[in-house]
């Protein structure tokens, strides 16, 4: 469980990093909208894209907790044994759905906005840095499902 352990420190660290550089983007942008009466250009699309990762990243990171929503209304009636096999069942669920959505759709939407070359509008990045969280985050969320099913049996 070492590595886990690891990975789970990175994101934390990772998203605290994306909070504090959001939470100063929209301090300055507060600032230099109502003091300077000269609004920044580029801090509202920072914003949307940082809260495109946190959203995705802290995601990755909750289904590593095992902290995700879930509706436990049918599962609470079955036995201990059939939990577990619905427990089982739902992981693997979520590991096609995350590997053939998360990380092969977004690895191949990375791959075409890298080749098309597009650009964020105001700060003139390529948007495959920002679709990036995608393919990263299916990755993420089946190693942890992977881990989650190999603790289970």
């Amino acid at each position: 469980m070492k590595i886990k352990e690891k990975v789970d420190r990175l994101i934390e660290f990772i998203l605290i990093s994306i909070m504090s550089i959001m939470v100063i983007n929209v301090t300055w942008q507060v600032f230099s909208r109502y003091i300077l009466n000269a609004p920044s250009p580029y801090t509202e699309e920072l914003t949307r894209y940082l809260m495109i990762w946190i959203g995705l990243l802290g995601a990755a990171y909750v289904s590593g907790k095992n902290a995700h929503i879930s509706i436990d209304l049918f599962k609470d009636k079955f036995s201990k044994k059939k939990q577990n096999r619905i427990n089982l069942f739902s992981d693997v669920l979520i590991i096609f759905f995350s590997f053939f959505c998360f990380l092969i759709g977004g690895s191949r939407l990375v791959y075409i906005t890298l080749k098309l070359g597009q650009l964020s509008p105001a700060l003139q990045i390529p948007l495959a840095y920002v679709y990036f969280i995608l393919p990263l985050t299916g990755l993420l969320i089946v190693f942890y499902k992977v881990l989650n099913i190999l603790n289970k049996i």
